[in-house]
């Protein structure tokens, strides 16, 4: 490998990621959305946006040939990495050896990041090994929204996640109630916290230069949790259904959730929410207020028919 000018630090350039991917035979797939960062200035200024500190435990999905996860251990940040494509992940350890960085700073875990269950633990010096408490990642565009999703609903220790994905996707997910944008996803996230847009992103910064532009979004999860899991799910179906048709009002999308129209009508006078709104307008807590009042009818109506059996 050549020598890095000093200016760079320990990041990849251009050269050194075309070099890499060339020494390993590696070609970024479309199918996977791997578009590989190439820009030393463009990493340290995601990761200066992220608010990474020395010391923290960080979260990397698809780190890639690792031009980000050098970021992130620049910044004095350890990092747990998990990557899908083989002959990456069989690469990244190498590479970071190659630019000095020691083992106990960092672990990767050869995986779908939509399969894993636990997250990869990183060593505590001295204290107990650590869970990651951000997420930051160069996400694949064709899966970004699930694993950003996914991991904020399965990992409470991540308290803050910057992603760069693509530039619509951040708009959808930092959008406003009743803007054209503002959709399932954009509420779903608002469940884990508050979503805003942190910059956007050169196509040029990029190898292969994509056909799309990216952008950085940022989420911050909530101090408190807005509900339960069970109250998550409840509260996700009922998003899931009002954005199913979201041309109709509620009294009429929510029809076959709630088992009739007028059922729908009467869980959402229950919840406050006029049945004649359409999804587009609601903001999270009032879908939560929704599926607390089904709840509630739910189980009203189960204890009539103990009482009628009795």
């Amino acid at each position: 490998m050549r020598a890095t000018d000093a200016s760079e630090g320990m990041l990849l350039t251009p050269r050194d990621v075309r070099e890499l991917a060339a020494f390993a035979g590696i070609h970024p797939s479309k199918q996977r959305g791997q578009n590989f960062v190439v820009d030393p200035n463009t990493v340290r200024t995601i990761v200066e946006r992220a608010g990474v500190q020395p010391g923290e435990a960080v979260l990397e999905v698809g780190p890639g040939l690792g031009s980000l996860t050098l970021g992130l251990l620049e910044a004095g940040a350890d990092v747990a990495a998990i990557e899908i494509d083989r002959g990456l992940a069989e690469l990244l350890p190498a590479t970071l050896t190659a630019r000095g960085v020691p083992q106990q700073r960092w672990t990767l875990v050869h995986a779908d990041a939509l399969q894993v269950t636990e997250l990869p633990r990183l060593p505590g010096q001295g204290a107990p090994d650590r869970l990651p408490t951000r997420l930051v990642a160069n996400l694949p565009y064709n899966v970004a929204t699930p694993i950003l999703l996914t991991h904020l609903q399965r990992f409470e220790s991540l308290r803050t996640a910057l992603v760069m994905v693509q530039s619509e996707v951040v708009d959808r997910l930092a959008a406003g109630p009743g803007s054209r944008t503002y959709g399932a996803p954009t509420v779903k996230a608002a469940w884990y916290g508050s979503v805003q847009r942190a910059g956007q992103i050169s196509r040029q910064v990029f190898w292969p230069v994509p056909n799309v532009d990216s952008a950085l979004v940022e989420v911050t999860r909530h101090e408190s949790p807005m509900g339960t899991e069970t109250e998550r799910r409840g509260t996700f179906a009922v998003i899931d259904a009002a954005f199913a048709q979201r041309r109709k009002t509620l009294r009429a999308a929510l029809a076959t959730w709630a088992g009739s129209a007028p059922r729908a009508g009467q869980i959402l006078e229950a919840a406050g929410i006029d049945p004649g709104r359409r999804g587009e307008t609601l903001e999270i807590a009032d879908y939560l207020a929704i599926a607390r009042a089904r709840a509630d009818a739910d189980a009203g109506g189960s204890e009539e028919s103990e009482e009628g059996r009795s």
